[in-house]
């Protein structure tokens, strides 16, 4: 029988995992191993994929890869020599005195008073909870696989020593399956942290202490950080992880990182653990995997008697281990040994012999293998659940029900948008009010001239053009801290993975794209969790299309200035746009650039957890504070470079007419010709006229003049041609952009709404209509990322290429789309 045809609801047993690959490797690393009892929980709305629980945790697979796993619905026990256990390196070794040690390496010198730590642990585990308590940092903490992308560091002193902290992306395994796994192994291997902190949930212990016995196998210094304390103890089970401690020689100490709970204990166990490190490296303890393996191990140990390898700074049974399960990435490494033939034709010998004693490959063998020393382990020290939680099981009937899933997610959707317009409103015509009243007084106090003109049109138009939008960027990212926090993106990925599959995507593709509307650059960091590379290549070259945070100043404005009444809706279909926009685009690349793909999919789907004010907040302020340095960095600069592109060079022979026409104006008021009113109104319509001439004959009226005729068929004049230019940098410098061409009237601080509402050609006909602003905001939606989004496309591609074809088709593509726009509405 195989695991797709578990009816919901029913309990099973596995027997095998077929097929080969790193595919079938993740699935045994997930627990999908020999006897584990696996049960269907629910069926996604589109009814594939499916959601099993194994191993106290749930995880959901494709029927098309259910397939491959056999079952049955009887218990039955693993044979015994299948068995692991702990024994020291010492008892060992005294048995095997024919094997000749290869030379240690020699340890290194370092500053005894600064301890360097890495922290190693699943997904989901908690790692960068404990991570931004114990060093400060305001890491983002999410509720899904791929939070962190790269390794993070941070610095704490405790008790009169530094610690040097290092949170390392999450990973299930040490084997080279995902480029996660491969970093984690070569930090521990080749920067030799201190100590290692293992980040164990302790609401899904047998898992992710899988992760734990690989760890063992390096002979790294270790504690483990049991976390989540809280959860398991609101399971009504007892834990003594004193006694399995002991067992395995690992310091175990209890935490909730979220609440910063056992983090000082933890502190000071690595500091004694510094303080009587032992030199002695027999003393480690390592799991023995029985007589069949252990032989194995021992024969494939001896063929490097005479070899030196301590310049690979890995443990020779590591090694041996690893290569009896086929790892690529030491292949490749014993690959650079002289006697590397012998070696490879020993280790196909073992692994022969492996396969003819125990009926299964190496890799199966030692992952059974460790699984049943956990089991065997808790066994010993952790007792039956007694409270079962219900809130993730009703939660799910509702959130992936195949009537209201997708429903749901769509009206979430909508209510982040409603929100992030109606509540930012409030604030934002605040802050709106404030910069007008810091531009009058300055435009009011200060002497005319440069410096005047600097700060009223160049920085307080520039800037504040832009700053307003703040309150509508941090509730954007309340929103998506809350999905990620509670864990509803991942099964937003669950219930979208068959129609990703549909159109050429990953489901796990479906969680970088989501987080593109906060930010693209960390949403294409994120695609390293997609294991297929023509999936993520996929992923990345379309995450442009996600409206990021950057682009929602330009939307809200235009919006509130022409769709006042439908500001929700508009600012919803410029989104949904954008979506259908990628699916499109999607289905193209499959069919002619990556036409190789059927990567499986494979997901844990955490338990939901109630996101804690303090993160939420903590998330809101870092994106407010990197907002507020774009502010006072890039946005400020670039709006003093437009402005003086602006501002210069000045025509003397221009302005002697304008000021001519001005003197001939007093003359015939002070002749009572003209009235008063009559006065100020032409003075008034020659300084426009002024101000009009001498930006078109400036440095930067001349740039927008020269591209102004590739822009004026999509209905866009020089101005906004010169905005568009300058948000490639970064696409809030559009507004700013906008905020110095459309000075106003000159006599009082306009909001940039009403500005750009009030000008006018020459002719008299409004420069922005509601089908211009349209366009426009297609245009932004679609054209050049901004250049930081190039350089991480760049280097998660490995190529230029990449980065520059993106540049030129969202440019070719956005001027088609604005063109068809703009041309078609004109008709209506």
């Amino acid at each position: 029988m195989r695991l797709s045809e578990l009816h919901t609801g029913d309990k099973a047993y596995i027997v095998k995992v077929n097929g080969s690959g790193a595919f079938r490797k993740r699935l045994l690393e997930m627990g999908f191993v020999r006897g584990q009892e696996v049960k269907s929980i629910l069926n996604a709305p589109l009814k594939d994929p499916i959601k099993y629980n194994i191993m106290e945790y749930e995880v959901s697979l494709r029927r098309s890869e259910a397939v491959m796993i056999e079952i049955s619905m009887v218990k039955y026990d693993v044979p015994k020599y299948e068995q692991a256990t702990v024994e020291k390196d010492s008892e060992r070794t005294s048995n095997q005195s024919t094997f000749i040690h290869p030379p240690k390496p020699p340890k290194h010198q370092k500053d005894s008073k600064t301890i360097t730590v890495a922290l190693v642990g699943n997904p989901n585990s908690g790692k960068t909870s404990i991570f931004n308590i114990a060093s400060g940092s305001h890491e983002h903490v999410g509720n899904y696989s791929g939070v962190t992308v790269d390794s993070k560091e941070g610095r704490l002193k405790h008790k009169g020593y530094t610690f040097k902290m290092v949170d390392l992306p999450g990973t299930y395994s040490l084997s080279a399956y995902t480029p996660e796994e491969l970093f984690v192994r070569k930090h521990i291997l080749e920067k030799k942290p201190d100590v290692i902190i293992n980040v164990v949930s302790a609401s899904s212990l047998e898992r992710n202490m899988y992760l734990t016995t690989e760890l063992m196998e390096l002979k790294v210094p270790m504690v483990i950080a049991l976390n989540m304390y809280d959860e398991l103890q609101g399971t009504g089970r007892d834990f003594d992880h004193e006694t399995l401690s002991l067992m395995i020689d690992t310091p175990i100490i209890p935490t909730i990182g979220k609440k910063g709970f056992g983090i000082p204990a933890m502190l000071d166990k690595i500091i004694e653990m510094h303080e009587t490190k032992s030199e002695n490296e027999d003393d480690k303890v390592h799991i023995s995997y029985g007589r069949v393996l252990e032989k194995a191990l021992y024969r494939l140990e001896q063929q490097f008697a005479k070899t030196d390898i301590s310049h690979l700074n890995i443990p020779l049974r590591y090694l041996c281990i690893k290569l009896l399960e086929n790892d690529k990435d030491i292949h490749e490494i014993i690959n650079t040994l002289d006697n590397h033939q012998a070696i490879f034709a020993r280790t196909e010998r073992e692994r022969v012999y492996i396969e003819n004693l125990l009926r299964e490959d190496p890799e199966s063998a030692f992952t059974n293998a460790r699984y049943g020393f956990i089991a065997g382990g808790l066994r010993e020290t952790l007792s039956e659940k007694t409270n079962i939680s219900e809130t993730t099981r009703i939660l799910d009937t509702i959130v992936t029900n195949k009537y209201f899933g997708f429903p749901l997610f769509f009206v979430f959707m909508w209510i982040m948008f409603e929100a992030t317009f109606t509540l930012g409103n409030y604030p934002m015509e605040w802050i709106e009010w404030l910069v007008q009243v810091i531009g009058n007084f300055v435009r009011s106090n200060m002497a005319d001239g440069p410096l005047k003109d600097l700060l009223v049109d160049g920085i307080i138009g520039g800037v504040g053009g832009v700053i307003v939008f703040l309150p509508n960027i941090v509730i954007l990212y309340a929103f998506i801290s809350f999905m990620e926090d509670s864990g509803y993106m991942a099964r937003a990925a669950f219930i979208m993975d068959k129609v990703m599959h549909k159109i050429g995507l990953h489901g796990k593709s479906f969680i970088p794209l989501i987080m593109g509307f906060g930010c693209n650059v960390p949403a294409i960091l994120a695609t390293r969790t997609i294991e297929s590379r023509s999936s993520r290549m996929i992923t990345m070259l379309i995450n442009p299309l996600m409206s990021c945070s950057a682009r929602l100043p330009i939307y809200i404005l235009f919006v509130s200035a022409f769709f006042p009444k439908h500001a929700s809706l508009a600012l919803f279909s410029i989104y949904i746009f954008g979506i259908l926009l990628a699916v499109v685009l999607s289905k193209v690349f499959r069919k002619t650039m990556f036409k190789e793909e059927n990567t499986p999919f494979v997901m844990e789907l955490p338990p939901y957890r109630m996101p804690t004010v303090k993160s939420t907040i903590t998330h809101m302020w870092d994106k407010s504070r990197q907002y507020l340095q774009k502010m006072g960095g890039i946005i400020l600069i670039a709006s003093i470079v437009i402005w003086f592109l602006g501002y210069f060079p000045h025509n003397k022979a221009t302005e002697k007419v304008f000021d001519e026409q001005i003197e001939q104006t007093a003359a015939l008021f002070s002749q009572g010709e003209i009235t008063s009113q009559k006065q100020d109104s032409i003075v008034s319509g020659i300084e426009v006229m002024r101000a009009s001439v001498h930006q078109e004959n400036s440095y930067i009226g001349q740039i927008g003049h020269f591209v102004e005729p590739v822009m004026r068929p999509l209905g866009f004049d020089w101005k906004i041609s010169v905005s568009i230019i300058t948000g490639m940098a970064a696409k809030e410098i559009v507004v700013s952009t906008l905020g110095v061409l459309y000075p106003g009237d000159g006599q009082s601080q306009e909001s940039l709404q009403t500005r750009i509402q009030k000008e006018t050609y020459s002719d008299g006909t409004p420069v922005f209509t509601p089908i211009v602003a349209v366009a426009l905001m297609l245009f932004v939606l679609i054209y050049f990322p901004c250049i930081a989004t190039i350089v991480a496309i760049k280097e998660e591609s490995g190529s230029w290429k990449w980065g520059l074809f993106t540049i030129v088709y969202t440019t070719l593509l956005a001027w088609f789309i604005a063109f068809l726009t703009y041309q078609i509405g004109m008709l209506f």
